[in-house]
């Protein structure tokens, strides 16, 4: 047995949808599966949690989540293709409401509690550093890298690198990969 899903074992699991060429560690937790969608040539790595809510987990193509990531809210978590989420990355597309006028915690009957539910979009080749943290209600746009460690509690502008708690805007970032990335699908063809 390999410690990866095969293609077989993934058909079986309730996908929404399953591409070509996906590799799911058997040490993955996955909740939710029916409303989870990933696209071709994607990697998930070990121990990461992906807990889709009535929103749905959303993963294009040639996507890596690294060890223990973690995806989870009830409202629509979307990767878009050649984006990446390192080690120990936390998506969030809900919260718990903190202001104290309601209790928290999923042990709790809904009438007492409320959460807060916004969608969140990991835009294409965006990249998330190890450790950060990405609130509910963020875009991440096209290109933009948060660097590792920091949390993301407002949008990030497209090829820019940010860092820091809250995530500031730093540097412009280089855009030759789009080239690269049209090579690259031009030698698949």
């Amino acid at each position: 047995m390999t410690s990866f899903y095969s293609k077989e074992e993934l058909s079986q699991i309730g996908f929404k949808f399953v591409g070509e060429n996906v590799l799911i560690s058997r040490k993955a937790s996955l909740y939710g599966v029916s409303r989870i969608s990933i696209g071709n040539n994607v990697r998930i790595d070990d121990f990461c949690v992906l807990s889709s809510g009535s929103g749905g987990i959303y993963i294009g193509n040639f996507v890596h989540i690294a060890v223990f990531a973690s995806l989870m809210g009830e409202g629509k978590i979307t990767l878009e293709d050649f984006s990446g989420i390192s080690s120990r990355v936390s998506v969030y597309s809900s919260n718990d409401d903190y202001t104290g006028e309601f209790m928290s915690n999923p042990t709790v009957p809904k009438q007492y509690t409320r959460g807060i539910h916004a969608n969140v979009t990991i835009c294409r080749h965006v990249l998330v550093g190890a450790g950060s943290i990405i609130l509910p209600g963020i875009t991440l746009r096209e290109g933009a890298v948060i660097s590792a460690l920091s949390l993301v509690n407002k949008d990030c502008e497209e090829f820019y690198i940010y860092k820091g708690n809250p995530a500031k805007k730093v540097i412009e970032r280089r855009r030759e990969l789009i080239k690269l990335e049209e090579e690259f699908l031009k030698s698949l063809k």
